[in-house]
């Protein structure tokens, strides 16, 4: 058993490129997941993908994965617990879809190797002793896209930028150029004011939402923005770039 772990790109179909087209054509069942409720636009983004470039006759299994348990204290230990329970529904889809010598394909949101568990659970399902091996076409980020909204290069003339979480950001404060994703908490709202953001909501989809300027000048629009666009939505996918301010010395006269 084979599995093509495929990035689609961070919400636009014109995304996906065509090493991904090509691996989704090869699958004979396509997984993705399906939250349903207030998340059902993010499964209609990939039933877009699956009409306009998938030829007939693809099997397209939609699927609801577990949630994260809040009632387990620690971070890491309930992330634990949420992969065990993601690596057995991935085990039973499997096994139900695909025969030994079959090759299946899991659309994963952007790029599966930035902030995505994807990997980690089909090393889990194999640990488990599920004869399974698997390789990955790449998708466009939603860094790539939120830098392409801004009209803007994501470092600085030889300047680092460090990625990170909103939880993270929260513990260590902004020591470096940062891009900032899973934010669900608006860690930024606590920065000072002289630090620029730039802000996107919903990269790539019919509603995206782009904010920038110095935080001490657009931190209020932005988290009134994000408030009202989670109502009326029910969900919200963000993600910023950070920058200090300039500490450079000032140029000859």
């Amino acid at each position: 058993m084979h599995i093509r772990v495929v990035g689609i790109g961070a919400g636009d179909p014109e995304h996906i490129t065509m090493g991904a087209i090509r691996a989704l054509n090869a699958a004979k069942a396509v997984f993705y997941t399906d939250k349903g409720g207030g998340k059902s636009e993010l499964a209609a983004v990939r039933l877009a993908i699956s009409e306009r470039y998938l030829d007939p006759g693809r099997t397209l299994v939609p699927f609801t994965p577990p949630v994260r348990d809040a009632r387990i204290p620690g971070y890491e230990s309930g992330v634990n617990d949420w992969h065990a329970r993601l690596a057995d529904t991935y085990r039973t889809l499997l096994t139900e879809h695909l025969g030994p010598d079959d090759t299946g394909a899991f659309m994963v949101w952007g790029d599966p190797g930035l902030y995505d568990s994807t990997l980690r659970i089909l090393d889990r399902v194999i640990a488990s002793g599920l004869a399974l091996t698997y390789d990955v076409v790449p998708g466009i980020t939603a860094i790539q896209a939120l830098t392409a909204a801004h009209r803007m290069p994501l470092n600085r003339i030889g300047a680092p930028v460090h990625i990170t979480t909103g939880r993270r950001l929260a513990e260590l404060g902004l020591t470096e150029d940062a891009v900032v994703m899973l934010d669900g908490e608006h860690a930024f709202s606590h920065l000072p004011d002289e630090v620029e953001i730039f802000w996107g909501a919903y990269l790539g989809t019919p509603d995206e939402i782009l904010i920038a300027g110095l935080l001490g000048e657009v931190r209020s629009h932005i988290l009134a923005t994000r408030a009202a666009a989670r109502v009326r939505h029910g969900w919200i996918m963000d993600i910023y770039l950070l920058r200090k301010p300039r500490l450079d010395p000032p140029g000859p006269l």
